[in-house]
């Protein structure tokens, strides 16, 4: 894949994709939301946080992605990146099929495509401030723009936690996790997202349109 950096256009070879989830930081809420999905039938997870894997080819740049059936929904996350021995903070969206979560999470994740940004950062410029970072998320509902998910990454586990946890080498590129949504999940037919640093008031973005495809029984 063929990234934008302050350093210039880079090609970035991804071998490995890791899907981290439950990686909130207060834990008595992902206990709490376990709880809660549990009850709907989603097999709890075997630790918390559990690295899930995916193909590395979900990985996309496209600006719309198709789906099967009208159970999915995307969410913002950030995206690190370990290449030629140099860590990258990007943003991707863990777009998931929400029906079949309920029969496999691991199955949920690898059904769906996994937008990302064209742009990344040098991790090593953030990692003085990296929980002053902000995640929004946008749909579109009806026609009307609405706000989806909002909060700084002070919500998810210390990015350089999940990396020491996941054995990130080079070669990967590891979703690390997301938050609330407000109003609850729900399918959306475009996604805007961005991750804003306040430090130097600059941010990554990341929008795309989801195609619905028929289920063909």
């Amino acid at each position: 894949m063929r990234f934008d950096t302050p350093e210039g256009p880079r090609d970035i070879a991804i071998r490995r994709a890791i899907v981290a989830g439950w990686t909130g930081r207060d834990r008595a809420a992902v206990d709490h939301h376990i709880a809660e999905l549990a009850e709907i039938g989603v097999t709890p997870p075997s630790e918390v946080p559990l690295f899930y894997r995916v193909s590395a080819g979900l990985l996309t740049q496209a600006g719309e992605i198709q789906v099967l059936g009208p159970d999915t929904s995307g969410e913002v996350e950030p995206l690190v990146i370990h290449a030629e021995g140099q860590l990258w903070l990007g943003l991707a969206s863990d777009h998931t099929d929400r029906a079949l979560e309920a029969v496999s999470v691991a199955a949920s994740k690898q059904i769906c495509a996994k937008p990302v940004a064209s742009m990344l950062w040098p991790f090593a410029d953030l990692a003085d401030h990296l929980d002053r970072l902000t995640l929004t998320c946008e749909i579109v509902e009806d026609g009307t723009p609405s706000r989806y998910q909002e909060g700084t990454l002070a919500s998810i586990l210390p990015l350089p936690d999940l990396i020491d946890r996941a054995g990130l080498k080079d070669g990967d590129a590891m979703l690390c996790g997301t938050l609330a949504a407000i109003g609850g999940v729900r399918p959306a037919g475009s996604y805007r997202m961005a991750l804003h640093d306040p430090v130097e008031d600059r941010a990554l973005h990341l929008s795309y349109t989801v195609a619905t495809l028929p289920e063909i029984a």
